[in-house]
């Protein structure tokens, strides 16, 4: 009798572990792939834009369709698009990344409970870890979460003009991280997501060109107004920059007043990036004109200095 209970109860223990245990880790690693496979799938068609010939080729990938468009006009514009497309995408690739690991870690912890481990410990250890990393980490964990925020609202991209206080550049890579600028001198800026305060982007949806023209105090300023007005129409209206240019310019007046000058403003709307170009090409049209039409610059020249001033210049620069 003694015997066939022993028997069994060793029949009883082997079928759990050798049956019931795999069969039940087999179902949760099972649930676990399809959970992923899923969200995974989720994550693709919220991200991915709209097939071609479907009819909203222009439209948002899902993720995104919940932000309001800066410019209504740049629906169909195909670099606003591409770029919104990469926004997309990389937020689908963190979302990814964070959904595999929470599931590897439900399985892990599950297969651990099926096979009568105390995971109480490990739950209580993960949890200081996780804390002692958190302090540690805490710079770590504010620079990716700015980053996936910047990310998420366009604040800035690849290609962009950008003022991020210390740094201002180029735009060259934008990571969860560290967003890298290249100034002007060719210095290549490593700004971490976390210490960005304020972003200022001169290259989205639109620039303005802002000339300033100095003129003598004793120029007709009607006249010079409506002379640089027209170089700026010149300027703008070769078939070279017209692309860039998405307004006409405006005179808007005398903008300051010095002892030495009276300081003349033309706005003109730009695209992104366009705005300087479009500027040195203004000032130099206007400087032409201004010596076409014999109006003074504030500045002396050779010609408007006598003996007695050009010998004051020539001993100061010795």
């Amino acid at each position: 009798m003694s015997v066939t209970a022993v028997a069994f109860e060793w029949t009883d223990t082997n079928r759990l572990w050798l049956i019931e245990n795999p069969i039940r880790i087999v179902i949760y690693v099972a649930v676990g792939l399809i959970a992923r496979y899923v969200a995974h799938r989720v994550i693709n068609r919220a991200t991915r834009r709209p097939a071609a010939g479907s009819g909203e080729e222009g439209k948002k990938p899902a993720l995104l369709r919940h932000l309001r468009d800066r410019s209504p006009k740049a629906l169909r514009d195909p670099q606003v698009i591409e770029r919104r497309q990469q926004r997309a995408e990389t937020i689908g690739s963190v979302l990814k990344s964070t959904a595999s690991i929470l599931i590897l870690v439900w399985v892990v912890l599950t297969c651990l409970s099926v096979l009568q481990v105390n995971i109480a410990p490990f739950l209580a250890s993960a949890g200081l870890v996780g804390l002692a990393i958190g302090f540690g980490a805490q710079n770590l964990v504010k620079d990716f979460v700015s980053g996936v925020f910047m990310l998420l609202e366009d604040q800035y991209g690849v290609g962009d003009i950008v003022d991020l206080g210390e740094a201002v550049g180029e735009v060259e890579t934008v990571g969860l991280r560290v967003t890298t600028v290249r100034d002007i001198d060719g210095t290549l800026w490593y700004v971490r997501n976390g210490e960005i305060v304020r972003v200022g982007n001169m290259s989205q949806d639109y620039a303005v060109a802002r000339i300033e023209v100095p003129v003598a105090h004793n120029v007709d300023l009607e006249r010079a107004q409506r002379v640089a007005l027209e170089a700026a129409q010149d300027a703008v209206a070769d078939d070279a920059v017209a692309k860039d240019v998405l307004g006409v310019p405006e005179m808007l007046g005398v903008q300051e007043i010095s002892a030495d000058m009276v300081t003349l403003r033309i706005l003109l709307k730009t695209r992104p990036n366009a705005q300087w170009a479009l500027q040195r090409r203004i000032r130099k049209q206007i400087l032409a004109a201004y010596e076409t039409n014999g109006i003074r610059m504030p500045y002396p020249t050779g010609r408007e200095m006598g003996p007695s001033t050009l010998v004051k210049v020539g001993e100061g620069s010795e």
